[in-house]
């Protein structure tokens, strides 16, 4: 059974859903867009064996909102993170992370390496500042609310494009988080735009685990990452952007095998 719960930080409250189990818990960090909601699927496959906790960042879903009248910086975001972990009791865990999320995992286990046991990623982000400027122009607008609600409707598009439509239920979810974070959006894409996402990457000393479907966007950096660390494992899913939820058969398989593994 997936439960709902809060855990107070200096920031604000985040909010957070969670499995019970044994072990070493798995944390699980979203995209931008999104919600902890996103890791439902592959929670309920895993059920029955570790501790799984998904986090709402900062601007998602039940957790706080950030300053708006200033862009936090990944790093804000990694503290909010840790503090969060850290106020659960959690000293050790598995992460895990998809896009965005996959940015807050590596830098949390670079600048923890206590914490992290093992680091998996969807989506890796190990991009050159050019190409970094070039995904600010597609993936830093805000869809502001207008009177027309026409902005409903770009909304929608927009999530076509990144492919929920082959579940229009996922493609309603992803509408109400991406409407609720129609601002907090922008600020994590700046966020990512501004990571050393590479210099982060080389610095994990947990093992890791890469994975990207040849439809999401961030698919051919997969290559370049496994490229920078060698020592990685990889997993193949499908899904498009939303392999956990289009795929979580194949995304659950390749984490229960890879956690098994490293303790």
């Amino acid at each position: 059974m997936i439960r709902c719960g809060y855990v107070d930080i200096a920031a604000g409250q985040v909010h957070y859903r969670h499995v019970a189990g044994e072990g070493l818990p798995i944390l699980f960090f979203h995209q931008s867009g999104s919600s902890a909601k996103m890791w439902d699927k592959v929670m309920t496959r895993l059920d029955g064996g570790r501790p799984m906790f998904a986090f709402d960042m900062a601007g998602y879903g039940g957790s706080f909102d950030p300053d708006p009248e200033r862009d936090p910086t990944m790093a804000d975001y990694v503290d909010w993170q840790a503090a969060a972990v850290a106020a659960l009791g959690i000293s050790r865990a598995h992460l895990v992370g998809h896009h965005t999320g996959s940015c807050v995992a590596v830098e949390l286990a670079a600048r923890h390496p206590a914490l992290a046991q093992s680091l998996t990623m969807a989506g890796p982000v190990p991009l050159t500042p050019e190409e970094r400027a070039e995904f600010a122009k597609h993936f830093g607008t805000p869809f502001t609310p207008r009177a027309s609600g026409g902005y409903l409707l770009d909304n929608w598009h927009y999530l076509h494009n990144l492919g929920a439509h082959a579940d229009v239920m996922l493609h309603h979810r992803e509408l109400v988080d991406t409407l609720r974070a129609w601002f907090t959006r922008v600020q994590s894409y700046n966020a990512v735009w501004g990571q050393d996402f590479a210099g982060f990457l080389m610095a994990v000393q947990a093992p890791m685990l890469l994975m990207a479907a040849e439809d999401d966007v961030l698919y051919p950096f997969l290559a370049r990452a496994l490229a920078m660390r060698p020592d990685a494992e990889s997993w193949p899913v499908k899904g498009a952007n939303f392999e956990p939820d289009l795929d979580p058969d194949g995304f659950a398989a390749g984490l229960s095998a890879f956690v098994a593994k490293h303790g």
